[in-house]
């Protein structure tokens, strides 16, 4: 697989300006934000990055699109890591577990704005955590499906990345890129607190 710089479509591409514009908002006043609530917000991103990845390895399973997952996770990995390419398996959903899908992530981003209401007080501090726990769900949403069905083999892998309001498409290294960009974002923007 080639590396390719760009994702589809255009504006899925200006994501990896909003860690930047966000820091250079914060760096002036900095983000009131304790280590102990980041701690927080990054164990329930990583709970819910595994959940989300479980929910998907099920859901490919459930369809057909997961060789062996009737053995052992063992056989799971060695017969699907090859040919699990999520980018290929959307288009294969039946259209009624593709709007399951779209539900599925809308209710995704209402869990993770939930949580960034109940952690912080003010907007800027709510934004942040917002982004925080995202990028820590998007990467061990990664490394959960990684860790049971051994996708994507590689970084330059392509993937569906969201479906709402249409197809979001890009090689993995691009979200996981934009997601360590956030959490250096959030933490250089960090207001050192007495803790």
């Amino acid at each position: 697989m080639q590396f390719q710089w760009l994702a589809q479509p255009w504006w899925v591409n200006l994501l990896a300006l909003v860690p930047v514009l966000a820091y250079l908002g914060w760096r002036r006043c900095g983000l009131e934000l304790s280590r102990q609530q980041l701690i927080y917000a990054a164990i329930f991103g990583a709970a819910f990055g595994f959940v989300e990845a479980a929910v998907v390895v099920y859901l490919r399973a459930a369809v057909g699109l997961l060789p062996g997952y009737g053995g052992t996770l063992d056989e799971v990995r060695r017969l699907s890591s090859a040919i699990y390419q999520q980018a290929q398996a959307v288009g294969q959903l039946p259209e009624s577990l593709l709007r399951v899908e779209v539900f599925r992530e809308a209710a995704t981003l209402f869990v993770l704005v939930t949580v960034a209401l109940l952690a912080a007080e003010r907007r800027r501090e709510r934004f942040a955590i917002f982004l925080w726990v995202f990028a820590v769900w998007d990467i061990c949403y990664y490394a959960g499906l990684w860790a049971t069905v051994r996708w994507p083999s590689s970084l330059v892998t392509p993937d569906v990345l969201f479906l709402i309001p249409e197809p979001w498409l890009a090689q993995v290294w691009f979200p996981i890129a934009v997601s360590a960009l956030t959490l250096v974002a959030v933490v250089l923007g960090r207001r050192t607190l007495q803790e």
